[in-house]
């Protein structure tokens, strides 16, 4: 296991007039064995970052460490991870044990050990009844275990996980979820784990690295990322749905952008007057759409809760102890 470090990492591609940077300054320290999230649109410079800590992208400036030795310079070979892919990469006229095995097997590894890590893999991964199977007859899921099947037998000193959830139906992805964060308790390996789904990230991430635009936007734990939003952008982009913005609220602080979240919004008798434009039932709550002037903003409201009607005008405070403010101009936390 190691810890991984970034000093101003920065990414450009082209040269003079036509350079373009997509990377800019990024440092972030990663514990010994930590299970960190990369999260962010599409576009964002996530995937970018973690193919550089592969080294499958050169570093255009900065350092990255991989357990105290800088990694810049050094082929993916030398770098001693192993990465899950999107999709899956397995060579469909082998078994399933030979799609773990073969990585093994090209650095010469006695078969004697091949084997045992291999069955220690499949056991730790539910796939010791699919060994014989080629990957045709498998489920996705299954065909995505087999893929970290063969990153574990390499007993690498970190994993990076490049999506690997995204073919995946919303079921498996649930399921498979659940098997990583076993497999991470289990093996405790230093992880880096890309995806553009917030979701993912707050479930998944012990701390999470929030990209937009090549900027490191905020990286902390997952409640602290949820909980005190460094930005506008992570603000709108962590949680579902996410925090209204508003701009037009009588005594926001002049130059102020206010932040509260759906669940902190209380309808009463009393309290900012708005029209319901749509309501939403997702079982357990409502969502309740509204607008307040130039503002629209949502409030969640419990399944037994009255669920005003679409034209209704209602009352709604938030409290106290939940409301954000934000600079107007940088879209800074205040």
């Amino acid at each position: 296991m190691a810890a991984i470090s970034f000093k101003n990492i920065v990414k450009r591609y082209g040269s003079g007039k036509a350079i373009v940077q997509v990377i800019h300054d990024v440092s972030a320290e990663i514990q010994d064995g930590e299970f960190v999230v990369i999260v962010g649109p599409s576009g964002c410079g996530k995937s970018t970052l973690l193919r550089m800590v592969a080294g499958l992208e050169e570093i255009s400036s900065g350092e990255i460490s991989i357990g105290h030795r800088v990694v810049n310079n050094l082929e993916p070979a030398e770098r001693d991870i192993a990465m899950v892919f999107q999709n899956y990469a397995l060579y469909p006229h082998m078994t399933v044990y030979d799609n773990m095995a073969y990585g093994l097997k090209i650095a010469k590894i006695p078969k004697e050990e091949i084997r045992t890590r291999v069955e220690k893999a499949a056991g730790i991964l539910e796939l010791m009844p699919f060994l014989d199977r080629k990957p045709r007859a498998l489920s996705g899921g299954q065909r995505q275990r087999v893929a970290m099947g063969r990153a574990i037998v390499r007993q690498p000193q970190v994993f990076l996980f490049d999506e690997p959830l995204s073919n995946l139906d919303a079921k498996l992805r649930a399921q498979t979820r659940l098997e990583i964060q076993k497999l991470h308790r289990e093996l405790g390996i230093t992880s880096l784990f890309v995806t553009h789904d917030q979701v993912e990230a707050m479930t998944l991430a012990q701390r999470m690295i929030v990209m937009h635009g090549g900027v490191m936007e905020q990286f902390g734990t997952p409640e602290e990322v949820y909980n005190q939003p460094a930005t506008t952008f992570v603000a709108s982009f962590i949680g579902s749905p996410p925090m209204n913005l508003l701009r037009h609220v009588p005594g926001i602080p002049e130059g102020s952008i206010l932040g509260v979240r759906p669940e902190h919004l209380e309808l009463g008798a009393d309290g900012w007057s708005m029209v319901v434009e749509a309501v939403e039932l997702l079982g357990a709550e409502r969502l309740v759409y509204c607008k307040m002037g130039a503002d629209a903003l949502i409030v969640r409201i419990q399944e037994d809760e009255r669920a005003p009607k679409v034209g209704e005008t209602v009352f709604a405070k938030p409290r106290a102890d939940r409301m954000h403010y934000f600079d107007a101009q940088t879209g800074q936390r205040k």
